[in-house]
């Protein structure tokens, strides 16, 4: 049996912070045991110290590559009983092996020690690197192979035999408790992922265990060679092992045992694989094609002399028109005299269709079988095919040639796309040195103001400008101490071009390249990145200009923002080793559309609709296959995502194709034309319940809003742990490294417009091209541009949220003004066993919500909410309004337009103004009060503190309370008409207003 490449894991523990002090004298003396795949590792002990070091290398053998993702990586940290009273629990951590990642991409990552039950008390975390490496372990020759390995086992059996006996004696006179040790170590730790087989035998699993002065034990300790029967038993404990492990991942992306369409309906198709023909004459040489004719459908395939044809047709069995299929074989001959070419019947064989047996997967696919060709003038022929009718799951299909999609075109065709890896690259510069400027008298004469430029692909961003040689500079050293952010996309641009430019000639000093994929990565802030200095080159005549001092990495702890902020579908961060594993599987069925408008015309005599279903979730786009020239078309297809987080959005976009066809008068192809969008927020669904409705597609145009037809969609969120579900609502949206390191939030916005561009530039250049508009409104990539319709649809958002506050303040004017008597007594009361039960407040208070909040739910949404025509606020909205929406940037339009846009804007940015500086100036007076701006209101204000410092002394803040919410709650006869005097005094206190131009 031929030897595959040997997979290693390799875990570095280099050290751990702020470690839980467990010996009882305030420090702990720490060490880890790491677990994988039945194996088992342990490092030095750290004695009396909270921020262990221990940068040990441990490397674990991965038996099956495959499976390696299932498997979880185990370390825990105990504190050594030799210091204390017995092995205490430090912490641990658990790691997915899809986390690991090949040799070459390993960052340290500091991993929070997770508590073994809900009463440890753990804190700290713990820094590791993981990775694996792939060894092609050298193959000797077939004849040495069974003699160098039969006196190997022999002689090394008595040696591994006896080193356990002398380790065991050299162990009890130095740690005689090293055996309760282990036991109590045992007990209170998880036991591994993998037991390794050899623990069936007790006695042999004590000799193979490790001593503790070995710090990392090799790779594999066995007596014997296993044999046949222990391989296959340890492969049996292997394989049951792999399932639990994927249970404690909580992984739902291999759990496939549903149907994968049972959210949509089975559609019945008509498949006809024709694989080949035989003649009774022996002409190899003569081209020959199949035709296949039902009733107003005839397709043939391709004309070929010595190759089969092997296609498969799929011929959708509602457009059929007639009962039979027939299926003839033709030839193709030239005359040397006759340019055409003539075309002769082999014969042919009629099928009918009420006969045709049927498959269903998992069935076997149906085997072609030979058939004879009826014909008058060349009997004898035979072609092998196979016809039976199945649906759009059977594994033909997706090759296929399909009748609804156009054939075999590719435009046309279901396609799954995936977003491009993006990573922040972070450019700090820090300092240049030994610039070469000109001479020094030129230079100095002219005094040079210098700026950085930094360019990735496109992006391109500049520092702040310094003079060269200034006091605030380190003598003639520049400084700028920047950072400069880019969003970079796997697979990255290869170099990573740094220029320093000098302003008052316009001329570049020097420029210095900067590798991208050998550059540092790292995963959080606590990882220090190395700056290096590249020395500056001007060009071929200058090869030397001086060097720069920068510091650059890949920053792996954040999530890069590709789409609008209220609608993402992703907040995972971008290196490997953060990954989590997913909490649940999201099913969508894109079932069909009804009543669509025509969006083009069709030989410029009838409109027609080819349209096509686009669902993007995460990084994963899929699109379906193009239904042509229908205005109900029925899709059928399922897919699956997984979910990393509840609170994200999956967007579903309708279009038209019209790529497929090429303008051969323009020589480029048409556009994709929108149709509808939907979105569905995942928190709102109920877990493992299918939810299946029509929903409107509706347009925005210059026009107005239009409605353009229905889809039925099909959506099931499965969930198989709640408490993973609960868990994804007490942790942070996003990323660690947002909130220690946040990024601006101008810069955030650039940045995110700039993922949005290199995501459209990849899926462009896919085959077949995900077009720019489809992805664009996919993504939202106009939400930052103005729009009138969309700010006031944002201020009656609101002033709708204000109206519950308004309601409220209406209901205790009324209780206050004697509207409804008995409410108003009933306040009273309440006031009174407020004031005498102060305890009771918070208790009734959220006993009262409960109550509340329990009886609502039975009128809860049960169904998913669409977009909101009317709260989009396009029904009420003017053409021009509308017309500066879809405006460019800068504007189009015409002086005279932009004047009257601009004179609206003004107005409307008046209003704002006036109720920003009514605002104010509330603020204003209330700190004038402490400013003595008004010393006479002042000095009011302070004889009243006076007064009411005495008062409070004497009176019990009981009597107080009851007495002033008696006096709110007071009669209107015992009222004034007139504003109240704390409200006069408030008025009367200065503001800024007045000394503003």
């Amino acid at each position: 049996m031929a030897e595959t490449c040997t997979r290693k894991l390799i875990v570095e523990v280099c050290n751990a912070r702020n470690l839980m002090p467990k010996d009882g004298q305030g420090t702990a003396s720490a060490f880890a045991t790491v677990d994988f795949d039945g194996q088992r590792r342990r490092t030095k002990t750290k004695f009396r110290d909270l921020n262990p070091e221990w940068d040990e290398k441990l490397e674990f053998l991965v038996h099956d590559n495959e499976s390696m993702a299932t498997d979880i990586l185990e370390i825990s940290l105990y504190n050594d009983k030799k210091t204390g009273k017995r092995s205490t629990f430090l912490g641990k951590v658990k790691i997915a092996g899809s986390a690991f990642v090949k040799s070459g991409g390993e960052t340290l990552v500091y991993y929070p020690l997770e508590k073994r039950s809900v009463f440890s008390q753990i804190k700290g975390e713990l820094g590791l690197k993981v990775y694996y490496i792939d060894e092609n372990p050298p193959v000797p020759p077939a004849e040495q192979k069974p003699e160098a390995k039969a006196p190997e086992t022999e002689e090394n059996k008595p040696a591994q035999e006896a080193k356990p006996e002398e380790e065991k004696k050299e162990e009890e006179k130095k740690e005689e408790p090293k055996t309760e040790s282990n036991k109590e170590v045992k007990k209170e730790e998880e036991k591994p992922s993998r037991p390794p087989p050899q623990e069936e035998n007790p006695k042999k699993a004590e000799e193979a265990a490790p001593p503790v002065k070995v710090e990392n034990p090799p790779l594999a300790e066995s007596e014997k060679q296993p044999s046949k029967e222990e391989k296959e038993k340890a492969e049996i404990v292997k394989r049951s092992e792999v399932t639990i492990n994927d249970l404690e991942l909580r992984s739902l992306a291999s759990d496939r045992s549903r149907s994968p369409y049972d959210l949509v309906d089975r559609m019945p198709f008509l498949y006809v694989r024709v694989v080949k023909a035989k003649a009774a004459k022996n002409e190899s040489k003569i081209p020959v094609y199949a035709k296949l004719v039902i009733g107003t459908h005839s397709i043939k395939t391709k004309s070929q002399s010595d190759k089969d044809w092997d296609k498969v047709f799929a011929f959708d069995k509602e457009g059929l028109n007639s009962t039979s299929l027939e299926v003839s074989v033709w030839t193709e001959e030239k005359k040397e005299n006759e340019e055409a070419t003539q075309e002769c019947s082999l014969g042919t064989v009629s099928f009918d269709l009420q006969e045709v047996p049927k498959r269903v997967p998992p069935d076997s696919p149906l085997a072609p079988q030979w058939y004879t060709l009826e014909s008058e003038t060349s009997p004898g022929n035979e072609v092998m095919l196979a016809v039976w009718i199945g649906t759009q799951a059977d594994e033909a299909f997706q090759e296929a040639w399909q009748s609804d999609s156009g054939g075999l075109l590719p435009e046309t065709r279901a396609k799954v796309y995936l977003s491009p890896k993006l990573w922040y690259l972070r450019l700090t510069v820090i300092q240049t040195q030994d610039l070469h400027l000109g001479s020094g008298s030129e230079a100095k004469g002219r005094n040079p103001e210098l700026y950085v430029k930094a360019q990735l692909g496109a992006q391109l961003f500049k520092t702040g400008r310094t003079t060269f040689g200034s006091t605030s500079s380190s003598s003639a050293n520049p400084t700028w101490n920047e950072d400069l952010v880019f969003v970079a996309a796997e697979p990255f641009e290869p170099f990573l071009t740094v220029t320093v430019e000098d302003v008052t000639n316009g001329q570049s000093v020097g420029h210095a390249k900067i590798h991208v994929a050998s550059m540092e990565r790292r995963t959080d802030d606590r990882t220090e990145i190395k700056s290096r200095w590249f020395n500056l080159a001007g060009g071929e005549t200058k090869p030397y200009t001086g060097r720069i001092h920068v510091r650059v990495c890949l920053e792996g702890g954040y999530h890069v923002l590709d789409e609008a902020a209220h609608v993402t579908s992703d907040v995972r961060a971008a290196a490997k080793q953060l990954a989590k594993a997913p909490i649940g599987l999201l099913e969508v069925g894109i079932r069909g559309a009804t009543n669509l408008l025509p969006v083009k015309t069709m030989d410029g005599t009838r409109g027609t609709t080819d349209a096509y279903v686009v669902a993007k979730y995460g990084p994963k786009w899929v699109r379906t296959r193009t239904i042509l020239d229908r205005f109900n078309p029925r899709w059928n297809e399922q897919y699956t995502w997984d979910v990393y987080d509840p609170c994200t959005v999956l967007t579903i976009g309708v279009f038209d194709n019209g790529r497929y066809k090429h303008d051969e008068a323009a020589g480029k192809q048409h556009k994709d034309v929108r149709v509808g969008k939907i979105r569905i927020r995942l928190s709102t669904l109920d877990t493992n319940r299918v939810y299946l409705n029509q929903y409107a597609l509706t347009v925005l145009l210059p026009s107005g809003a239009k409605k353009m037809g229905e889809i039925e969609i099909a959506v099931r969120f499965s969930c198989s742990s709640w408490l993973s579900l609960i868990q994804a609502y007490t942790s942070p949206m996003l990323p660690r490294m947002h909130y220690v390191k946040p990024l601006g939030p101008t810069q955030q916005d650039i940045l995110r417009h700039t993922a949005m561009r290199l995501v459209t530039a990849r899926l462009t250049r896919s085959e077949p091209p995900l077009g720019q508009e489809v992805v664009q409104f996919m993504l939202d990539s106009d939400t930052h541009m103005w729009s009138m319709r969309r700010s006031k649809a944002n201020w009656f958002r609101v002033v709708g949220c204000l109206t519950r506050v308004a309601t409220l303040a209406r209901w205790t004017e009324g209780i206050r003004t004697w509207v409804h008597p008995p409410t108003t007594v009933l306040m009273h009361v309440l006031l009174v066993a407020i004031v005498l039960c102060p305890h009771l407040v918070l208790p009734t208070v959220f006993m009262y919500a409960f109550m509340i909040l329990a009886f609502r739910f039975r009128y809860r949404q049960k169904g998913i909410l669409n977009m909101d025509s009317r709260l989009s606020y396009v029904d009420m909205v003017g053409p021009d309004e509308l017309d500066e929406e879809f405006d460019g940037f800068p504007s189009t339009r015409s002086q005279d337009v932009v004047r009257i846009r601009y004179d609206r804007l003004r107005a409307l940015g008046g209003r704002a103004q006036t109720l920003l500086g009514d605002f104010a100036a509330h603020g204003e007076r209330l700190e004038a009060l402490w400013n003595w701006r008004d010393p006479r209101a002042t000095g009011i204000f302070v004889v009243f503190c006076l007064v009411a410092s005495l008062v409070f002394y004497v009176v019990p803040f009981k009597v107080f309370a009851l007495g002033s919410g008696l006096y709110y709650l007071r009669h209107p006869r015992f009222r004034d008409d007139m504003p109240s005097v704390p409200i006069s005094f408030f008025r009367r206190l200065p503001s800024f207003a007045d000394q503003i131009l």
